[in-house]
């Protein structure tokens, strides 16, 4: 399988693994807690049909790439997407970040600056800073984290099936726009993911981005359900306009967390339409 050693653990190699497909401008896809690269399949057949080349990765904990006990933080992850980048010798990307995979993107370009990247769209986005504190009063109280920290490590599964439940949300959608069948496939997916990954990636969700944000020149698609019960839009999306330079949001009514999966049709017009200009 490919894969793209990003470090190490005592005598173990930390490695990133990543599906390659196709020809043409390059697509550079980052998924969101707690799943795989897998998640994006309603779009890289898309992508792939529309000419483009796709790249998806599996984040560190999860999918086909190591699970080691270290390294859940966003200066780590924008790591290993550079070496992912580095090693494939990406040019002119286009990178797509879905909820934590746009924590991923920002901080990329924030430490990498945009050499590689012509674009970049975030989906159901974490910036800019979910933490309430003084000068942020618009984010949500620490006690909150705090609470979803003990959830997960008192019963992962519990956890993992409550929070899928308001990715999808399954109680409005369920049987319809996610099968039964999808949602069994996606908890299967993050209870096979790393216990510690689990439970680390919680804290970096309070992760700040707001200056990397500021250092973004080149063009930014927003997209977000206006239904998110995950990063619900007034606290992330509607907030991005105000630090970066050129973007654009598209709200999708009634879209949950999950868009690019309960949304397909609209999720992927969105992109094509932005990728083309």
């Amino acid at each position: 399988m490919p894969r793209v050693t990003v470090g190490s653990e005592g005598a173990n190699p930390i490695e990133i693994y990543y599906e390659d497909h196709g020809v043409g401008t390059p697509v550079v896809l980052s998924h969101g807690y707690p799943l795989s690269g897998r998640a994006w399949e309603k779009q890289v057949s898309a992508l792939l049909a529309a000419g483009y080349r796709v790249i998806a990765y599996d984040r560190r904990g999860w999918g086909n790439s190591s699970q080691p006990a270290i390294g859940y933080d966003y200066d780590t992850f924008a790591g290993d997407l550079n070496a992912l980048l580095t090693k494939l010798d990406v040019r002119d990307a286009i990178l797509v970040g879905h909820s934590m995979g746009t924590g991923d993107v920002v901080r990329y370009l924030g430490r990498y600056g945009t050499g590689r990247v012509a674009k970049a769209v975030l989906m159901s986005p974490i910036p800019p800073f979910l933490l309430r504190t003084e000068d942020n009063p618009e984010g949500a109280p620490q006690a909150l984290f705090d609470g979803f920290i003990q959830a997960a490590q008192a019963d992962r599964y519990v956890w993992l099936k409550q929070f899928l439940e308001n990715f999808y949300n399954y109680d409005v959608y369920g049987g319809t726009l996610v099968s039964d069948e999808a949602f069994r496939a996606s908890w299967n997916v993050a209870v096979a993911g790393s216990p510690v990954a689990a439970v680390a990636c919680i804290p970096t969700w309070l992760t700040d981005f707001r200056a990397d944000l500021a250092k973004i020149d080149v063009p930014v698609l927003v997209i977000q359900g206006d239904q998110d019960r995950v990063l619900p839009i007034g606290v992330t999306g509607q907030r991005l306009a105000a630090f970066i330079g050129d973007t654009r949001l598209l709200v999708i009514e009634g879209g949950p967390h999950a868009i690019a999966w309960t949304h397909t049709d609209q999720v992927n017009g969105a992109l094509l339409d932005f990728f083309q200009k």
